[in-house]
């Protein structure tokens, strides 16, 4: 625990009054710049979206999103957030938190009295958001002969957060209660559904009143259901360069069916650490890394990293996500008020690991985050 409440003052610390005129000490231009270099280095075909707090956010395509057709990337099209979908549920949640609607540490039934798994007594707001529920996973579920998970390819009514915590997700579990960190979709849906139920609001609702138009994300909504790639612009790729199977991507919901630009992506980032979203407690509460579970956040990661070009170890909160094809590496400095979001539509391609101190994100974020970092 003190472990954690110091991680919060550290987060209050970084998120102090002079982010605007530490970012803007360098030009971004310059820094985008070079972090386009570093990706056009390393052949990887997309889009980056740079920005700091207050200021333009700058973006630019490369390679082809149809190899087969040579249709070129351009920017602004349309991309899968995957994952990044789980960082804005986590904010929703906070707001709640901070509406007093939703308690961290009260389990799920007492927001879902009828969730009908054995876990819902014990299984709290906080292990959802943090991974280590212990429900049931939708990975687990026999794939298809494309090699894609059943859960991943279902169609209708069925698919919904709130049919999803009705049904598989609370089944039987997987494990005990903060036993340990399992990656796992079903946390997600059901905390999509436990908004649902105290707001009464759809998900995809709540993400356009309080996310998408006081931000003006014109872009940003859910994936359809059936809609190809999710309504994703690029094609997907895969190992060998094959297309990537086919999935419905609205089977994600509040786990990872959020679509939109990678600009809009950075917009709400940079809204995040000027206070627009949440109070700076919550955001503390958000961006509190807790080491033991390597550093994990609500939805996010947080931790701090030594990069290339930069004097001291700078604190990033990372949200990373692959579906479909398309991977994205959204990285936040909130001390330095800038934001990074990387896009590619290749599933094969090896970011790597930040704090190994070499890597494709690495690279990335040296360049987009220190004066000679690229």
């Amino acid at each position: 625990m003190k472990q954690i409440v110091r991680s919060m003052w550290v987060v209050a610390a970084m998120l102090s009054s002079t982010t605007s005129a530490r970012a803007a000490a360098e030009d971004t231009g310059a820094a985008a710049t070079r972090a386009l270099a570093v990706a056009r280095a390393a052949n990887l075909s997309g889009e980056i979206a740079l920005g700091y707090a207050g200021g333009e956010v700058f973006d630019q395509a490369f390679g082809l999103a149809d190899r087969e057709r040579g249709r070129p990337h351009r920017s602004g099209a349309r991309w899968l957030w995957a994952s990044v979908t789980k960082q804005v549920t986590a904010t929703l949640v906070m707001q709640q938190v901070e509406a007093g609607q939703i308690a961290l540490d009260q389990p799920i039934r007492a927001y879902l009295p009828w969730f009908a798994g054995s876990s819902g007594d014990k299984v709290t707001i906080r292990h959802l958001l943090q991974h280590v529920s212990g429900l049931p996973n939708p990975n687990d579920t026999k794939p298809n002969a494309q090699d894609v998970q059943a859960f991943y390819t279902k169609t209708g009514a069925a698919i919904g957060d709130t049919a999803r915590a009705r049904g598989f997700c609370s089944g039987t579990p997987m494990a005990a209660p903060g036993a340990g960190f399992s990656y796992n979709n079903c946390d997600y849906l059901v905390l999509g559904a436990i908004l649902e139920q105290v707001t009464g609001q759809s998900f995809a609702a709540l993400v356009a009143e309080r996310i998408a138009k006081p931000l003006g994300l014109r872009s940003l909504r859910m994936a359809a259901d059936k809609a190809p790639r999710g309504g994703g612009a690029p094609i997907g790729y895969t190992t060998g360069g094959k297309r990537y199977p086919v999935i419905n991507v609205a089977t994600f919901g509040a786990a990872g069916a959020l679509t939109g630009t990678a600009r809009d992506l950075v917009r709400l980032d940079l809204a995040l650490v000027q206070g627009k979203l949440l109070k700076d407690a919550s955001r503390a509460i958000l961006w509190s890394g807790d080491p033991k579970l390597g550093y994990e956040a609500l939805g996010v990661w947080s931790f701090a990293a030594k990069l290339r070009g930069c004097v001291a170890p700078v604190a990033l909160i990372e949200r990373r996500g692959d579906v479909g094809g398309t991977q994205v590496r959204n990285v936040i400095a909130p001390a330095l008020g800038r934001a990074i979001a990387v896009f590619t539509n290749d599933d094969s391609v090896d970011f790597g690991e930040v704090w190994q101190g070499k890597g494709l994100s690495f690279d990335l974020l040296s360049a987009a985050f220190c004066q000679a970092g690229g």
